[in-house]
């Protein structure tokens, strides 16, 4: 290992808690979004029109009314596309605009472009389209039995399930319901589209990734990639949402640039928003797994329908990764799991923090609960004993070693600092004196794997100047959505250079400096950005330490950087002295580096490989109590901790662990879709959609970081991924309310909670649990 990796460059920045980059601005309201930037005169203000209803074939689109108001600028829908008609980021046939059917409430059908965002919402209520309607299908099962999917299913086998069901001592089955979830990020999606010479087009983009916004702009618009630049500063949020649906926005604004010569600003409101851009997928999962005696899988066989909506969009790569994480933990040696994407006439569903994992993982912590209650087992004892172990062979359902095994070590650490014991019997003991105030305890482990599940997204570019004085200008592929990837990359090159951390300047992401990027999505932003600046930034270095040594009369392994200076031995100049010195003996001072993920492979039709370059391990304890007669929760207390290899900023880190649990939380327990009967999303608001609050925050939350943990494989200072992992954590809470409605039972029976856990839901399964209880005792009778 050269001097250069990344695990033993001196740290002096990275590992250090150092604020985001941007959080001063953004308490105080100063961070510019695309909606705060100065309008260029003649700005235009665009707005969809939208279908209301969930499928029919579109007759007729009449804009006459629209056209007559006072300030509107133009109506376009398909047939006005110069290029191609597409939005799709991974296959065809995905339209920006409707053509001949709707096939879902709040599809796009046109476009409009007026003097201000208010007239032209207006005006979009003014287009008439004529629509037949035709019959909706809403409910995912019903897809299932109609045989309706936008793609093939894929399946993940291993060993001889059907042998190993049969054979097996206990053979145990179910249904789990699990909802969707709504992004809610703050900003809504947006684009400003500026219009340029020759036909070229510079667009701001609230998107996680430029590199697609600018392919389907040019595709749109007829136009060379070259044609067009996208820039990201910040986004308000993502979460997943603006990973490839971003697109649709900053097509239609860059068609309206084009069409009519002037810049075009459009951004959604809150209802179109939410009924009109995808989600976190819901899905059934049916089940069925054999175990012996102490709990032990034998074999588990797991089908999912999947929720895609209307499109393909990302599902195909969605329900690889819930195929993926469906043995989490656990060693399943014999193993089915297959993924249906079924087509609905809801909106095309897309990623979500977790990306599918999150529906895998809920599935198997809901089978080993039962598994534990129907046998009446310890569930941390039947988690134990179905851990991947470090024995040779132990290797997931889809071939991939489980290697730098850390759950034992994350479970055994948060179960006594839980104080797991003492409270396991208070809480039994307060359960046994109060009937209607129920708690509940659970604790639940977390393997998750990192990397695009598609090879050929796990690469990253950067950009790396260092200028005469000794500052340093920075650009690479990822975007900042509040996660502060920027200061962690910013982290990364002050490092190398050994200066203080204001001397890098961190700037917008731009397709005119980092070409080709990967969107910024699986956790990968750090792992793929940091190491192509940290490659871009010691090849600078490599050249200046050349002229150093030559200036001080050493060899090249004498001089140090450190505080801002070069050393060599007790001589020492400034870093801008020594920058300025290579440019007089005309040595470059800028490099584009690149890197690439090594080891992971992946075969899509055989579902077998390495998809994954490393896992991280976590655990969570979460304490809830819940009213037997209403169906309210709350968590009380939450203890984590989370494998996040030698972190880069462990301040940063702590807050994503924090935001991604209360996230994971709220899709479990409070935030609920739902569609009427038409396929009219209801929930289109914080009026109607309940997401976590201050309050919803556990009282008692202890969050920490596994400490001296590095990564064993090379990543960036031997650091792990953080944004997704923790999410996962969130289900802690809702095993800790099935705890806790299995209290009101008898031993043996395990509760059948629907996620999310709303009060409906939680009082529909204590209520269940009674009748159960009432039927068995009716039955001994």
């Amino acid at each position: 290992m050269t001097d250069n990796t990344p695990l033993t460059v001196q740290r002096s920045i990275v590992g250090k808690g150092v604020a985001h980059d941007s959080a001063a601005r953004h308490v105080a309201g100063a961070a510019n979004y695309i909606d705060d930037m100065p309008e260029l005169p003649g700005t235009l203000h665009a707005a969809f029109v939208l279908s209301p209803v969930a499928h029919g074939r579109l007759k007729s689109i009449d804009p006459a009314q629209a056209l007559a108001m006072e300030g509107v600028a133009g109506v376009w829908w398909a047939k006005d596309v110069p290029g191609h008609n597409e939005v799709g980021p991974i296959l065809n046939g995905e339209t920006l605009f409707a053509e001949d059917i709707v096939d879902h409430e709040g599809r796009v059908i046109a476009v409009v472009a007026a003097r201000d965002f208010e007239t032209a919402y207006r005006a979009a209520k003014k287009v008439k389209v004529d629509i037949e309607p035709l019959e909706p299908v809403l409910d995912i099962e019903e897809a299932h039995r109609r045989r309706s999917y936008v793609l093939p299913p894929q399946e993940v086998i291993d060993g001889d399930v059907e042998t190993a069901l049969a054979n097996a001592p206990h053979v145990l089955s179910g249904t789990l319901h699990m909802g969707g979830q709504d992004h809610f990020y703050l900003e809504t999606q947006i684009a400003y589209a500026i219009p340029g010479e020759n036909g070229e087009m510079l667009v701001h983009s609230s998107t996680q990734h430029p590199t697609e916004v600018q392919h389907h702009v040019a595709l749109i618009l007829g136009l060379h990639a070259n044609a067009v630049e996208c820039q990201v500063r910040r986004m308000g949020g993502g979460f997943g949402g603006k990973e490839s649906q971003a697109t649709i926005i900053a097509g239609a604004a860059a068609l309206v640039a084009a069409k009519t010569g002037k810049p075009c600003k459009m951004r959604l409101k809150r209802r179109d928003d939410m009924a009109g851009t995808g989600k976190r997928h819901d899905y059934v999962a049916n089940w069925k797994v054999g175990v012996d005696s102490l709990g032990r899988i034998q074999g588990l066989d797991v089908e999912y329908l999947a929720r895609a909506g209307n499109l393909p969009d990302l599902t195909g790569p969605v329900i690889t990764r819930t195929l993926t994480h469906t043995d989490n933990a656990y060693h399943i040696p014999h193993a089915r799991f297959i993924g249906h994407a079924c087509k609905t006439n809801t909106v095309s569903n897309t990623a979500f923090r977790g990306f599918g994992g999150p529906q895998g993982i809920l599935t198997i912590e809901n089978i080993i609960d039962t598994i534990a209650r129907e046998l009446k087992l310890d569930p941390n004892t039947v988690r134990a004993i179905n851990y991947y172990g470090d024995e040779t062979g132990m290797v997931t359902p889809y071939g991939q070693p489980v290697e730098d095994n850390r759950l034992i070590e994350v479970t055994e650490a948060v179960l006594t600092s839980a104080d797991w014991q003492q409270r396991r019997a208070e809480i039994d003991a307060h359960n046994a004196a109060n009937p209607v105030i129920r708690r509940g305890l659970a604790m639940m482990p977390v393997k998750f794997g990192i990397s695009f599940n598609l090879t050929s997204l796990n690469q990253a570019g950067a950009l790396v100047h260092v200028y005469l004085d000794g500052s340093i200008f920075l650009n690479h592929g990822g975007t900042e959505m509040g996660q502060g990837l920027f200061v962690k990359v910013a982290q990364v090159v002050a490092e190398v250079f050994q200066v203080e951390l204001d001397m890098v300047r961190i700037s917008s992401t731009a397709t005119g400096k980092v070409p080709n990027t990967s969107a910024t999505a699986a956790s990968t932003g750090s792992d793929l950005n940091g190491m192509a600046a940290f490659k871009a930034a010691n090849a600078i270095k490599a050249r200046m330490t050349t002229v150093a040594a030559e200036h001080f009369g050493v060899e090249e392994e004498h001089i140090i950087y450190r505080e801002g200076r070069v050393h060599a031995d007790n001589e020492s100049i400034s870093f801008g002295e020594l920058a300025k010195m290579a440019w007089l003996k005309r040595v470059q001072l800028s490099e584009a580096g690149h890197y690439a993920t090594p080891k992971i492979h992946w075969d899509g039709k055989t579902m077998k490989g390495r998809p994954f370059f490393y896992f991280t391990y976590g655990a969570a304890v979460a304490e809830v109590a819940i009213d037997t007669l209403t169906g309210e929760s709350r968590c009380l207390r939450a203890d984590i901790l989370q494998d996040v290899g030698s972190p880069l900023n462990p301040a940063i880190d702590l807050g994503q662990i924090e935001g991604a649990f209360v996230q994971g939380m709220g899709w479990l327990t409070c935030e609920e879709l739902w569609w009427d009967k038409t396929g009219r999303l209801r929930t289109v608001g914080p009026s109607t959609y309940k997401i976590p609050g201050s309050r919803d925050v556990p009282p008692e939350f202890n969050v920490r970081i596994l400490d001296n943990a590095p990564n064993r494989e090379e990543t960036v200072f031997r650091s792990k991924a953080i944004g997704e992992p923790p999410l996962m954590l969130g289900v802690s809470v809702w095993l800790a309310i099935r705890d806790a409605i299995a209290s009101v039972g008898k031993g043996g029976i395990a509760p059948q909670l629907d996620a999310p856990a709303t009060p409906e839901n939680v009082l529909r399964s204590v209520n269940a649990l009674k009748e159960r209880m009432k039927k068995g005792l009716d039955d001994s009778r």
